[in-house]
Formats: C-alpha cells, structure tokens, sequence
C-alpha cells in the first residue's frame, strides 16, 4: 500500500526534481522533492512491495529507510518526528518511540536492531 503524502500548503520544489533511491545496482524515483516538507516524511512503494519511508530534514537532506517499524510490525516510520543527536538525523517511532537513524537505519536505542537504508539522490 501506497501512502499519500498529506495536502498542506507548502513552498513548492521545481517538479523536475526527483529523489531517487539506489536499490541494487539501478536509481528508483521515489517521489518529487516537492512532496516533501522539512521535518515530515512520505511513505512510498519500492519496486518489489516493501516501503520506504522518505524525509526531508530542515537543512534540506533527503533520506530514506524502511517503513516498518521492527518492534511492532506496523508500518510508521514515516509518520515520526525527525530529531538529531551528535550531528545525525534519526526519527522516532511513532508507537514504540524508538530512534533510527536516517543515514544507516541502525536503531539508537537498541544496537541488535535495525532498518533498510537506502543511498538517495536528488536529480
């Protein structure tokens, strides 16, 4: 399942721009930059099923993890609010209030657990 990036009003990116995702040796377009806003993310649909959750931190990094929380199965990352702590970007579980980082997907506050990651560009 698809979900949709919520309808608020935001200063809009110029819509060539995609982030892309690089899953196995191929760039995926995940979603366009301008269906992100600083501090929220989108969950989108991967090629084979899974979903990705997809950020945009307040300095204007693109991210994306797994969408599945580990702890409890439902499918939430993107809907946590994104923190920082020793320079890394991380978001919070909704349900469980556990941190993964955006950049490796390692969780912060359990080292024998972990997300997909995914290497993004912007283009």
């Amino acid at each position: 399942m698809t979900v949709a990036p919520e309808q608020l009003p935001h200063a809009p990116a110029p819509a060539s721009v995609r982030v892309e995702a690089l899953l196995g040796r191929r760039w995926h377009a995940l979603c366009e930059l301008g269906d992100l806003r600083p501090g929220r993310g989108v969950a989108v649909l991967l090629p084979d099923g899974r979903q990705a959750a997809v950020f945009l931190d307040r300095a204007g990094r693109a991210y994306a993890i797994g969408n599945r929380d580990p702890f409890s199965g439902a499918y939430v990352l993107a809907r946590g609010p994104l923190g920082s702590a020793g320079g890394r970007a991380y978001v919070t579980s909704p349900p469980a209030g556990r941190r993964f980082d955006l950049t490796d997907g390692r969780c912060l506050d359990d080292a024998a657990v972990s997300v997909p990651a995914y290497t993004v560009r912007l283009r």
